[in-house]
């Protein structure tokens, strides 16, 4: 397997990192969001980092964030 690299993904392309086998990648993203948001301080730095819940794409900042976090995929 690859190692995971941090750099800009859409929130569906990270969500499947996370969840790969899923069938509806909407449900990956919404799972993963919502992980993201029960995590008060992830959420916190995020928003500092100028993410918005509207945000299609990620940064390389806020996935560096969300893996020091939740883990890498």
């Amino acid at each position: 397997m690859e190692a995971f690299k941090i750099r800009p993904y859409t929130k569906k392309e990270l969500a499947l990192c996370y969840f790969p086998d899923s069938l509806n990648p909407h449900s990956a993203v919404n799972t993963l969001m919502g992980w993201v948001n029960r995590c008060e301080p992830l959420r916190r730095e995020l928003e500092a980092a100028g993410y918005r819940k509207t945000d299609k794409w990620l940064s390389p900042r806020q996935v560096e964030l969300i893996t020091r976090y939740l883990g890498e995929p």
